[in-house]
């Protein structure tokens, strides 16, 4: 089956209560997504990524780390993007076979500034008030606080117009809510919330990840198909490997490969049928 949605892993999880809070606030707060060892697991599996590149400009930080395509790096990181209390959150707002959009880790380094506010799926061209067109998920692995750059966020801002909207952008200074949560913890949230990254003001990195989810028609911010080599993608889960765009968006063929279902080009002698035609 294509379309991500678990609903044999969940356990006690009530995604109820979290898909109420995003609909009423935009956000809620989940946590236990990493526990201790996962926590360790995630610290282990970045820190060769680590000490190797800063921000290109102040929306990335010019005092933070990012490693992009997270997913690719390690069995921790595929089994974040695929958890299914966070897909079971997700998926309430998105339509069955939504993708991954994007996948990195954060490290915010003392001195940071705080990040400008703005809304995740901005990259959409469809006027606001509306449904998000993407979900997000910024995760803690190291505990988030007021004092190290925790995301800061408006609440009930996911249901404001293009004019509210405008007005932060033009200055205005919204009442802020910040993202405090232990280690393990993620916030999931509507792509329409305005927030950012909080400024650094301690003396020690804070270390977070974020995924974000997006429309099965909607063009993704990572390319997976060019980012990831075929064999990895071929080792990960029928989940993860549908979210990437292994996948047809139901009921219809969109995201096929020359009439084909595009799963079928994981198989290790798959050969372009263009390639194998003029061959």
């Amino acid at each position: 089956m294509d379309a991500p949605l678990p609903s044999a892993d969940l356990g006690s999880f009530d995604a109820s209560g979290h898909i109420a809070s995003i609909r009423r606030d935009g956000y809620t707060i989940i946590e236990g997504v990493l526990d201790a060892s996962g926590v360790a697991a995630f610290r282990a599996g970045i820190e060769p990524y680590l000490g190797r590149w800063r921000g290109r400009n102040p929306f990335e930080g010019l005092s933070t780390e990012r490693i992009y395509t997270l997913v690719a790096r390690g069995k921790v990181f595929e089994d974040l993007a695929a958890n299914p209390r966070i897909l079971a959150v997700v998926g309430a707002f998105l339509r069955p076979g939504f993708l991954l959009s994007a996948s990195h880790a954060i490290r915010i380094h003392p001195g940071e500034a705080a990040q400008s506010l703005h809304f995740d799926d901005s990259f959409y061209p469809f006027e606001r008030p509306r449904p998000p067109l993407g979900m997000s998920v910024i995760g803690a692995v190291d505990a988030f606080t007021a004092q190290n750059g925790a995301t800061v966020a408006v609440p009930g801002s996911h249901a404001w117009g293009s004019a509210e909207v405008a007005a932060v952008r033009d200055g205005a200074r919204p009442k802020l809510v910040t993202f405090e949560m232990p280690a393990g913890a993620a916030a999931a949230f509507a792509g329409t919330l305005i927030h950012g990254a909080g400024a650094n003001q301690s003396d020690a990195p804070r270390l977070g990840y974020t995924n974000q989810y997006c429309e099965p028609w909607a063009r993704t911010q990572e390319n997976w198909f060019l980012g990831i080599p075929r064999q990895r993608v071929a080792a990960m889960s029928p989940t993860l490997r549908a979210l990437l765009g292994y996948s047809l968006m139901p009921p219809t063929f969109m995201g096929k490969v020359s009439g084909s279902h595009p799963a079928k080009a994981l198989a290790p002698d798959w050969v372009p049928p263009v390639v194998r035609q003029e061959s």
